[in-house]
């Protein structure tokens, strides 16, 4: 499906936002666009003001003194900033929407590229253009960019409520709202249903490369370590490019049927969906049968009921962390400047749903190689 041509150019707007410059042809590449579509997106950008041509190069505007500020929009604004092609986060978005949609405001949406630091320029416009208030997710990949943030995220003037992200405990951000899933409830979930099903030795297949993904890898480890009823167990990264932290152990980024005959294991966690019903496919390929040979269980349940074989899968509530979100935000900018209350974090249970992809496990556990 083709990108809107608004969607495509706030992304152009916010990669040179980050880096104060960018060649159009780096643009292209990055866009999966033709040079000439984003040379007539940044023609067009220019005349409006907000970005400054060069031979080549697109400049910020944001740096040029002679370039008008821009009005600020009409009626109260909220401004969202989350990632890009992050189909997890945008449901959390429409859940916001429709919440801020149903108070009277207006709601700037603010699409990050995938560059580290993406999200401070993004915000900084937003407050530029008069947003009262800001939904934020950032991206961070590794736990330094987690940390790169926090200074001018603590920094902000203006009530903010950060969605899917928890900061670390005694950091310069631990006293910003928050609203999150709570993960380790998720992965709680995962390893009790496979349990009950018979399974003792489970592969955990997830990625690395975001504030969840991190949060699943330490519950998972946690759960299997502590749990009376797991003899065995292994992690692996579930795709190359899904860990940013390494390095990482050969086994931890074997490929998962590999690793299933190695633990003989009889159950995988796979997260997140589309990662999930790839690996399920390479298991297939591998003569590995779901369910009659390993039961799996996918966790983010976007996509995970779609698949050949229905993915049984955790469900964290997407959508209602958003509407949470936004709710907690309203509270900020209904309230007094100096009788706002304790800062709040609000955690939400996910939830299992059980598909075709798990069974009870027939006959011993598969012997390791």
């Amino acid at each position: 499906m083709r990108e809107p041509v608004e969607l495509r150019r706030q992304r152009i707007l916010a990669a040179v936002a980050a880096r104060g410059s960018a060649r159009v042809s780096d643009l292209a590449a990055e866009l999966e666009v033709s040079v000439v579509t984003v040379r007539r997106d940044v023609e067009d950008l220019a005349r409006e003001g907000r970005l400054r041509r060069g031979h080549g190069v697109v400049r910020s505007a944001l740096a040029a003194q002679d370039v008008p500020a821009r009005p600020a929009p009409e009626g109260d604004t909220v401004a969202v900033v989350v990632p890009e092609r992050h189909s997890y986060l945008y449901e959390s978005l429409h859940g916001a929407r429709e919440v801020l949609e149903a108070a009277g405001k207006r709601i700037a949406l603010h699409i990050a590229p995938q560059v580290a630091g993406a999200e401070r320029p993004l915000a900084e416009r937003a407050l530029a253009d008069g947003a009262e208030g800001l939904l934020l997710a950032p991206r961070w990949r590794t736990r330094a960019e987690e940390e790169a943030d926090y200074a001018w995220l603590a920094a902000l003037d203006v009530p903010a409520v950060l969605m899917e992200r928890r900061p670390s405990p005694g950091s310069a951000l631990h006293a910003m709202d928050s609203v999150c899933s709570d993960h380790g409830y998720g992965a709680h979930l995962a390893v009790e249903h496979l349990v009950e099903l018979g399974h003792r030795r489970i592969v955990f297949a997830t990625r690395d490369d975001s504030p969840t993904a991190r949060t699943l890898r330490s519950a998972f480890a946690r759960i299997a370590d502590a749990h009376p009823l797991v003899e065995e167990w292994a992690w692996t990264l579930s795709a190359p490019e899904s860990g940013q932290d390494g390095p990482y152990t050969d086994q931890e980024t074997a490929e998962l049927s590999v690793l299933l005959g190695k633990v003989g294991a009889t159950a995988a966690v796979l997260h997140g969906d589309v990662d999930a019903l790839m690996l399920v496919q390479q298991l297939t390929d591998s003569g590995v049968r779901v369910p009659e040979d390993c039961s799996v269980v996918a966790y983010d349940d976007v996509v995970a009921g779609l698949g050949t074989t229905p993915l049984t899968a955790v469900a964290p509530p997407k959508a209602d962390v958003g509407r949470a979100a936004a709710e907690l935000l309203l509270r900020r900018l209904g309230a007094p400047r100096h009788g706002q209350g304790p800062v709040r974090r609000v955690e939400l249970l996910p939830a299992l749903s059980v598909r075709g992809s798990t069974r009870a496990r027939l006959g011993g556990t598969r012997d390791p190689e």
